[in-house]
């Protein structure tokens, strides 16, 4: 016999529904062999009930360490495909498999090897924020956390092609001086519309908070800018990946951060550090395609086991190479 249970709504106030959707949602987890996956970005119900919460590498580590048979992964697509390449042996499922992503989606595999083509010779890096296919098209990957650590692992005197992320591949740039990395002129809807006006109101609405800003946001660079004139404070403006503001709020003893990425991310943030008040740059910051995953389609795809993601075998084995590249350099760091 098939249990309903109704899953919490959006600002549902009803915690004997809320406990019920989780129950059920924990005995299909168990009942399948299924480790629950959740993106730092999900909603907050969806992270509450998962087994671990984090950014995109992080998690996928944690599904080639994990002994269940089943991954559930609520994030983006790209994230999942991440999961499947270190897992290859196991069934990895995405509760939406409709969820893209507007960063990943702003390069293909065939206007990557067009570009290759027109730079023989260059490394190719490319942020762990992409397809597969695009993945098996790459030297190397990074992530926001390491991005200036691979890229100066590869010879001074060698061309490096960067993708997707224009932001991201500005403040590696800016990180190592060097003057032969072409970036690709791509970017995250969400965080591009964080803006550097959106930055110096929030400042100017509390000029003793600390500032956390990740490094594909558009106010980025700005940012550093501001510091260098005095408009923001540099001892307290800090550009970090979500692994890195995490660590951050943990030991943080600010009255108030404000926090330039997606919105989901406060309420880890939050829970890290509850003594700490955490306010978003940008309250309108939400990624659509993260809040595709809900807490219905969560329970559905425990259910039904839908929809299951996949790599076809050739592209997966290039695919994964790049990413096996950056995990031997080491400190692989937070994705998104």
């Amino acid at each position: 016999m098939t249990t309903t249970v109704a899953p919490p709504t959006a600002g549902s106030t009803s915690p004997t529904a809320d406990t019920a959707w989780h129950a059920e949602v924990r005995r299909l987890a168990e009942q399948n062999d299924a480790v629950i996956l959740a993106h730092n970005y999900q909603r907050p119900e969806i992270q509450d009930v998962a087994d671990h919460v984090g950014d995109s590498l992080a998690l996928s580590r944690l599904a080639a360490e994990a002994t269940a048979g089943t991954i559930v992964f609520a994030g983006v697509h790209f994230m999942a495909e991440t999961a499947k390449l270190l897992s290859p042996d196991k069934r990895v499922l995405i509760p939406d498999a409709r969820a893209g992503c507007s960063l990943a989606d702003s390069i293909t595999a065939e206007q990557l090897r067009a570009w290759k083509a027109e730079h023989p010779g260059a490394v190719v890096v490319s942020y762990v924020n992409t397809t597969a296919a695009v993945k098996a098209e790459t030297d190397i990957c990074c992530t926001s956390s390491n991005a200036v650590e691979v890229v100066r692992s590869i010879p001074d005197d060698t061309e490096i092609l960067f993708c997707p992320d224009m932001f991201l591949g500005a403040h590696v740039k800016r990180m190592t001086g060097r003057d032969n990395i072409r970036v690709w002129l791509g970017e995250c809807h969400v965080h591009a519309g964080i803006s550097p006006e959106d930055l110096v109101s929030a400042v100017e609405s509390d000029r003793q908070a600390e500032l956390y800003i990740h490094p594909e946001c558009g106010c980025s660079t700005s940012a550093l800018w501001l510091n260098s004139t005095g408009a923001l404070p540099a001892e307290r403006t800090k550009i970090l990946s979500t692994g890195g503001m995490l660590d951050a709020a943990r030991t943080s003893t600010a009255e108030t951060v404000l926090v330039a990425t997606e919105v989901g991310m406060l309420h880890q943030l939050r829970q890290a550090n509850p003594t700490t008040t955490f306010e978003a740059v940008n309250p309108q910051a939400s990624c659509r395609y993260m809040k595709m995953i809900t807490p219905d389609n969560l329970l559905t795809a425990l259910r039904d086991g839908h929809d299951e993601v996949t790599v076809e075998p050739e592209l997966a084995v290039r695919a994964r190479a790049a990413v096996q590249r950056m995990i031997e350099i080491g400190n692989p760091g937070g994705g998104e």
